[in-house]
């Protein structure tokens, strides 16, 4: 361990495995520091990865089940991933998600449909708005993506770099760019991914 991260960089890591043990025993590895809000909504599977200075919080709008940030098993988030959750953001298993990535179910306002918000009103005192995020098992998203509210991301999909999920991606497809656009998707029979025009 040494060779590959010099002497305080394992030192480092044995302080981060001693204190995963004694807070999440169900992680693999925290590293710390890590920034929780609202524990007591927040489910993490077995296997749980992360990287330093990420940020989770769960904080219910309303009533309903105690558990609004549900992560599956060997879930794997990178360096400075936030995800917040208001009303249900759900991450399935195997899910592995690049570094600087925020995942959101809620936003300040409503700005399509009856009542939206007014311009003059603070942005931080309009009501907040939540629809849920599934991201579903075996998905990969890249360094410095954005996942709206209202957003599921299908089995094995992957999100390229820096894209803006606003839509629900279909299962095994590829999408990348502002907004997120299909660009691939997997074919079962032949097992490659063919372009999507």
């Amino acid at each position: 361990m040494i060779k590959k991260y010099g002497l305080c960089g394992s030192l480092y890591l044995f302080f981060c495995i001693v204190k995963t043990r004694l807070l999440f025993s169900r992680a693999r590895l925290i590293r710390f520091p890590i920034d929780i809000r609202g524990k007591r909504h927040i489910s993490i599977g077995a296997g749980f990865t992360t990287g330093v200075n990420c940020r989770m919080e769960a904080l219910p709008l309303a009533s309903g089940p105690s558990k609004i940030l549900i992560i599956g098993e060997n879930v794997q988030l990178n360096d400075q991933v936030h995800i917040t959750a208001c009303h249900n953001v759900s991450i399935g298993n195997n899910v592995l998600i690049a570094s600087k990535v925020y995942i959101s179910d809620v936003s300040h306002g409503n700005y399509a449909g009856n009542y939206q918000s007014s311009p003059h009103e603070p942005p931080s005192f309009r009501q907040l708005m939540a629809k849920p995020v599934t991201i579903e098992n075996n998905v990969w998203l890249g360094d410095g993506v954005c996942v709206l509210p209202g957003v599921t991301i299908g089995y094995g999909s992957i999100i390229g770099a820096n894209a803006v999920v606003n839509r629900n991606i279909p299962p095994l497809s590829i999408a990348v760019g502002i907004p997120a656009r299909i660009v691939k998707q997997f074919n079962q029979e032949t097992k490659v991914w063919d372009k999507v025009e």
